[in-house]
């Protein structure tokens, strides 16, 4: 019969033998240990929520389809023998539209490879190269100041994006004549003498509501299609002193909101360390927060606004809002 021995040691004794550089270098690798798990746990939710809307939306469709199939079987004796190869026409299952525009990117070369394409095709080549250029940087300035995290360069890709893309007068006009819009609509209904009819609220001829100011929607037939496709062809004027849509305000605070993010990424490049990283990317990641159109889009503006300056201050100061909250 052999007996064994069991020693039980108390960890917090040894505290006491381990140098305060030690444990001072320990507390320092905190935060990059917490903005690693956060970092994980964004991306997680991200992919989660990205698998929520196609089942959702495949049992619907299929829940519709069902029921017409039901109705047709109910209904079908009254219905002529010659007239029952149309009867099933409009019940068969509608093909799945493939629209790479729908697809989910599977890297972030690929997120920012297809977001520069369409900066292409929404401006110019030129237009597309300044996205790239100030990816790029910020992807390099993370890899040497803060290594091994990603969380930065892909706020940047997604958030610059949105800002360079705003959509405006010339943009609706693109995505409207494009051959996939069409495309779809004459895939999901049936008929050849589909009637287009769009409700737009054109700067220079929409009257303002009288109660809440804001400019009221006009309908337009379907001849919109062709004064679209005229009015895509002048979006080289955007930006410049010749757009006419240019000097609303809403256009020129695009323009700003866009002048400013580029500004604070550079901000961002030149501040950025190990222990402000995951405050840089809180600053990259608001204007997520600018939604809406109008006065809904100004007062999250002002949210955001002053937001922002609040976490300038932590990334000054290299330390993140939580640590300041704990001590």
């Amino acid at each position: 019969m052999t007996s064994t021995r069991l020693a039980l040691w108390w960890v917090d004794r040894y505290t006491r033998c381990v140098p305060e550089a030690a444990r001072a270098q320990r507390r320092a690798e905190i935060p990059k240990a917490e903005a690693i798990i956060e970092e994980e746990l964004r991306r997680f939710f991200r992919w989660h929520r990205s698998l929520a809307l196609k089942p959702t939306i495949t049992a619907f469709r299929g829940r519709i389809e069902g029921v017409a199939r039901e109705e047709l079987e109910r209904h079908r004796g009254r219905f002529r023998r010659e007239d029952q190869a149309a009867l099933e026409a409009l019940v068969k299952p509608a093909p799945e539209l493939v629209n790479d525009s729908l697809k989910l990117s599977q890297s972030f070369t690929e997120t920012v490879e297809r977001r520069i394409a369409f900066l292409t095709a929404y401006q110019s080549a030129r237009y597309a190269r300044r996205y790239r250029a100030l990816v790029e940087k910020i992807k390099d300035a993370e890899a040497t100041k803060a290594p091994g995290q990603c969380a930065l360069s892909e706020a940047v890709a997604r958030y610059l994006f949105k800002l360079m893309a705003y959509k405006d007068e010339y943009e609706v006009a693109r995505l409207y004549t494009d051959t996939s819009f069409v495309e779809r609509i004459k895939a999901t209904f049936d008929g050849d003498a589909l009637r287009f009819e769009f409700h737009l609220a054109p700067p220079l001829l929409a009257r303002r509501d009288k109660i809440t100011g804001e400019p009221k929607k006009m309908s337009f037939g379907p001849w919109m299609l062709g004064a679209f496709r005229v009015l895509k062809k002048f979006k080289v004027l955007r930006g410049t002193p010749l757009d006419p849509f240019g000097y609303s305000a809403e256009r020129r605070t695009e323009r700003h909101l866009l002048a400013e993010y580029c500004d604070l990424l550079r901000k961002i490049c030149e501040n950025l360390t190990s222990a402000n990283h995951h405050v840089a990317v809180e600053l990259a990641s608001l204007p997520e927060k600018i939604r809406g159109y109008g006065p809904v889009k100004q007062r999250n503006i002002a949210i955001v606004a002053a937001e922002e300056v609040a976490l300038q201050e932590h990334f000054r100061a290299g330390a993140t809002p939580f640590l300041k909250a704990a001590e």
